[in-house]
């Protein structure tokens, strides 16, 4: 198969982990670099140009792997590969919403899946009522542009919570207020999921001092044994968002397992090391039986 990898970092472990898989599977893989590429939108004949001139034929599969500041830019050029027929791991849509923790956590509502209590508003003038709507501090306040762990307070207090969430209103930045699983003592989960499996279960611990489990605020990532309920939990999350490849954080709370966030593109270093599971080569193997699935279709 010949299949391109859109993303911005060819020296990402994730990026090397899947180019390697890739080519041990016998396959010509590229990178594709997103600021390179430019699109010529025709109904007849859609196009996608490289940086140089080169016109870039289709792929029979692409690999999106597309950084949260390269969301808008990133999934259109996703569009035009999936204009020209190529088959997308995680499709443009899809991506997009994951993007948007606000709109992730009301389709997982709406599908009676577990979340925390989320409260969202507009205007300062909603402080005191948001903070009782998810129950009072202590509370955690996230930026909706939050990745990895960034832009996310532990308010103890409702008075810091209040001024906590009047600072960002006052910046207009957008933000949730959910409430704090104290329960889970700074760990929780992250289930990667490839098509209706969890292939992999990591737990993630929080640095001492720290409430943030994410790897990149200093937690460490183990091995997890995960129930039953938890695997399907991840399963139905990611089928709800339309991904079929996912990071699906979870933490344990009193009242069961709740879903805290999905990533469209999980990094896998933490997680391998972890687990010791050859996630790379599991995600190439799900293009190969999906490539396969589309061509029996069409013939």
């Amino acid at each position: 198969m010949r299949i391109a990898l859109l993303a911005s970092n060819p020296k990402l472990y994730s990026n090397r982990r899947i180019m390697e898989a890739a080519r041990e599977r016998g396959h010509d893989i590229e990178f594709v670099a997103i600021k390179n590429c430019y699109m010529d939108i025709t109904a007849s004949n859609p196009e996608i140009h490289y940086r140089g001139g080169e016109i870039l034929e289709q792929y029979d599969a692409v690999i999106p792997r597309i950084r949260p500041s390269s969301t808008y830019y990133g999934t259109a050029v996703l569009r035009q590969f999936a204009a020209q027929g190529s088959y997308c791991l995680n499709g443009p849509v899809a991506i997009g919403r994951s993007r948007d923790k606000l709109r992730t956590l009301q389709i997982l509502s709406g599908k009676g899946i577990n979340i925390p209590k989320t409260g969202f508003a507009d205007s300062p003038q909603d402080t005191k009522d948001l903070i009782k709507m998810v129950g009072g501090a202590p509370l955690i306040v996230k930026l909706l542009e939050g990745t990895q762990g960034i832009g996310v307070v532990l308010a103890e207090t409702n008075k810091a919570a209040e001024s906590v969430i009047n600072a960002f209103k006052s910046m207009k930045a957008q933000i949730l207020v959910q409430e704090f699983i104290k329960e889970a003592k700074g760990s929780d989960f992250r289930l990667f999921v490839i098509g209706d499996k969890v292939v992999g279960a990591m737990e993630r611990r929080a640095a001492e001092g720290e409430f943030r489990a994410n790897i990149h605020m200093g937690g460490t990532g183990h091995k997890a044994k995960i129930t039953p309920e938890e695997r399907r939990m991840a399963v139905a999350a990611a089928k709800a968002m339309e991904l079929r490849v996912a990071g699906v954080d979870i933490i344990r709370s009193e009242s069961g397992p709740m879903i805290l966030e999905i990533n469209s593109s999980p990094g896998l270093e933490g997680i391998e090391g972890a687990t010791k599971i050859d996630l790379a080569t599991l995600m190439i193997d799900h293009i190969e039986k999906n490539i396969k699935k589309k061509t029996k279709v069409s013939s």
